[in-house]
């Protein structure tokens, strides 16, 4: 019997070995090169043997040692549909344009790496591989316009905003960088992500008393914007360096209990309960004559307001973590950061100053003041809990807050300043609709009563219902491969999005409800990938597609590529966004 099984082992053997003189060899099917030609730039690609071609999206030319050098452009050539994938059928060969940092000079050793798999016609397929070349290349002639050779190529300069972004630091001036991204921060300035800082600050320093003057209003609100800033940057750059979120780190259930609670006890010390401040003795070894106390808390809570409550995740932010990630220079991507919240910080200023500036009077309108800025305080508290907690819980905290504050306000009181009172009067009133509302199962702050009109609701909702699409919610890559290969051919929009996130939700409220952009959406795959838990799995699917957080919506074409220079980060207003959908 082992005799016969034997035999028949070593004649399988020999027909495989026999059949196998039909296949190359790798080396044989693959020849990778490189070269850097008369234009100094790279000429590399891959010679392929007999019945061989490679997969478009196995192909990677890229620098991994540019030594001052970077590519500003790659052209490549076009691939063709073969077996419903896209390849390369003939040897493909790239060009690389490239670019110097400011102060490199001379002749320059870089390392490019070539990656690529592919397959024989015959019917087999080969694992992958890659092939590192060292080149020199003269840096002294970089810079310069250089004819590009004649090949039917495409051009992959096009880019997503946050890869532009990326590009600008690695190749811009330092100074020119550091303004850029100070705009940014102006700009970041005015999202509704850092709104929430403005009754902070403005807290902060109504909170130091009747002696505050303009200086130290100013010291006080440079020293919370410092604060920040520094929180913000050791955060981005720990984050690019290590792919982590660490905004969905700090939205864990108990960091923002904890936080909305610190929030709690400094509404209550407004209400004038007790007055926080550290002990006398812990001040006396930490301040100087010239450094009162004040600035320590104030200065802890930019730092944690920039972790907790600080802006979402915009392009600006994405391209300075993605530079970071790919370049490892902490530096430069840290200095664009800080210079980022600096600029956010400005607004944060102006307001601490006028606080200081217009301070009333001790007397009533001191306590009053005092009191709007304690419930402003428990306002926050409660946007906080919203990342945690069901709607209709806020929903009712929200009504509680009001009507208590309306109460104060002196709602039913004769008598009075008009315009008090009638303030009074519609805060009460909103707030029991929101309390009704609550009552009824209601969960939307704008439409507390919506339910009243329920059967017009419903009648219309059906027929929206039968058209609009819904988000097939993943956690996960295999989850998401599973619906991109049954949805292959189709044009496809992955959102990612979390419960903690405030631009997401915007994005489900604002834009995404708009009739047009529904209507176009219509025309998509639509996919929610749900980081809301920032698991392994999470966190997995958000390194594949370098998403550093939500929200950040990725297109795919009809062959599953992602569309680079289409990916959204940030938040964006309907009008924007339908024109966006439009161009895909």
């Amino acid at each position: 019997m082992n005799v016969i099984l034997k035999t028949v082992t070593l004649l399988l053997l020999s027909l495989t070995m026999l059949h196998a003189g039909d296949f190359l060899m790798p080396q044989d099917a693959f020849k990778p090169y490189a070269k850097v030609n008369a234009n100094e730039q790279i000429e590399a690609g891959i010679v392929l043997g007999k019945k061989i071609y490679v997969y478009e999206e196995k192909v990677k030319v890229a620098l991994v040692n540019g030594n001052g050098i970077t590519v500003s452009q790659v052209l490549s050539p076009k691939s063709v549909l073969h077996h419903d994938t896209l390849v390369f059928l003939e040897s493909p060969k790239f060009i690389l344009n490239l670019t110097k940092k400011a102060g490199v000079s001379g002749t320059k050793k870089v390392t490019l790496r070539v990656s690529y798999q592919g397959c024989s016609d015959d019917g087999i397929c080969y694992e992958p591989s890659e092939k590192s070349f060292t080149l020199n290349i003269d840096s002294d002639k970089l810079g310069t316009k250089t004819a590009l050779a004649s090949l039917d190529m495409d051009v992959k300069s096009k880019k997503s905003q946050t890869d532009t972004i990326a590009d600008t630091i690695k190749n811009g001036n330092i100074f020119i960088i550091l303004l850029t991204f100070f705009g940014f921060g102006l700009l970041l300035a005015m999202t509704p992500c850092v709104f929430p800082m403005i009754p902070i600050i403005s807290g902060l320093i109504i909170s130091q008393g009747k002696g505050i003057t303009t200086k130290k209003a100013f010291a006080l609100s440079l020293t919370y914007v410092i604060s920040m800033a520094v929180a913000y940057t050791i955060a981005g750059v720990l984050a690019g360096l290590f792919g982590a979120n660490l905004q969905a780190a700090l939205q864990t259930p108990w960091v923002v209990y904890s936080f909305a609670f610190i929030f709690v006890a400094l509404a209550f010390s407004m209400f004038g309960f007790y007055e926080l401040k550290l002990p006398d003795a812990f001040v006396s070894k930490i301040s100087s004559k010239k450094h009162k106390s004040g600035y320590l808390g104030v200065a802890i809570m930019g730092f944690l307001s920039a972790l907790i409550v600080g802006p979402c995740v915009a392009a600006p932010l994405a391209g300075a973590l993605v530079y970071i990630g790919q370049t490892g220079d902490a530096l430069l991507g840290g200095m664009a950061l800080f210079s980022m919240s600096l600029g956010m910080g400005v607004p944060l200023i102006i307001v601490g100053v006028s606080a200081g500036k217009f301070m009333p009077k001790p007397g009533d309108w001191m306590t009053l003041v005092s009191a709007i800025f304690g419930v402003v305080m428990l306002a926050v508290a409660i946007w906080m809990l919203e990342k945690v907690v069901s709607p209709s819980i806020t929903m009712v905290m929200y009504s509680v807050l009001g009507i208590g504050f309306a109460l104060f306000l002196g709602v039913f009181e004769k008598g009075g300043h008009f315009f008090k009172h009638s303030v009074a009067m519609i805060i009460f009133i909103y707030s029991v609709s929101l309390f009704i509302g609550y009552l009824a199962g209601a969960s939307s702050m704008t439409k507390p009563l919506g339910f009243l009109n329920k059967p017009q609701v419903q009648a219309t909702s059906l027929v929206q219902k039968q058209e609009d699409k819904k988000f097939q919610i993943v956690t996960s890559i295999a989850q998401l491969n599973v619906i991109l290969e049954k949805n292959r051919g189709k044009k496809i929009l992955l959102d990612f999005a979390a419960d903690w996130c405030t631009s997401c939700k915007e994005f489900d409220t604002i834009t995404f409800a708009d009739a047009k952009v529904k209507a176009k959406m219509n025309e998509f795959v639509l996919i929610r990938a749900d980081v809301t838990a920032n698991g392994k799995q999470e966190k997995a699917l958000s390194q594949k597609y370098g998403v550093f957080g939500p929200p950040a919506i990725i297109f795919f074409d009809k062959n599953l590529q992602v569309i680079q220079s289409k990916t959204i980060i940030g938040f964006t207003e309907p009008v924007e966004f339908l024109a966006h959908l439009n161009k895909i």
